[in-house]
């Protein structure tokens, strides 16, 4: 039997779960066919379910939803396989959230581009007792990508949402 969707066949057709009297009773194969067609599509996507929280098989329109759930905006201009990339591996950078390295690879994703990050490396701490702290007082961060990778607009809400709210950032793009 057909289902509702144009060419999907019910995995599990109710009419074979039958007892055998009314497996033999067409009325009834009939009438339970049409439960085929609403459970099909239901069946199908419980049997692939894994493959729905795969940032690299997941239909399109569900990736959109796992970017939410990973705290990602993607932009639909961006080709897919770039956007299920930073999907897939979103969380795994979580763990290096806040640090250069996690921004360079946040930023190299997005961008398709090595991107230039240089950090002032200012501590409040020193390694020397009663020593001047390492880096510059101010903590600044510098980020430049080639132009055209990305807007700087949208560089710069990337860069806002991945370091921490008091470190300065002065964002490039080109040059």
């Amino acid at each position: 039997m057909r289902g509702t969707v144009e060419g999907l066949e019910s995995p599990h057709p109710v009419g074979l779960a039958l007892p055998a009297l009314y497996q033999e009773n067409e009325f009834v194969q009939q009438f339970v066919a049409g439960f085929d067609g609403v459970l099909a599509p239901l069946f199908t996507t419980l049997d692939c379910l894994d493959a729905y929280f795969d940032a690299q098989v997941a239909p399109p329109d569900f990736l959109l939803w796992l970017a939410q759930w990973v705290g990602v905006a993607l932009d639909e201009n961006w080709p897919e396989e770039r956007q299920r990339d930073l999907v897939a591996r979103m969380v795994a950078l979580y763990g290096s959230r806040g640090t250069v390295a996690g921004l360079r690879e946040v930023v190299r994703i997005i961008t398709g581009a090595e991107p230039e990050v240089d950090d002032s490396g200012g501590a409040a701490w020193s390694p020397v007792p009663g020593g001047e702290p390492p880096g510059r007082a101010e903590p600044r961060l510098r980020v430049r990508v080639p132009e055209g990778s990305v807007s700087r607009k949208r560089l710069e809400a990337l860069v806002a949402g991945a370091v921490p709210a008091h470190v300065v950032v002065d964002v490039e793009v080109g040059g």
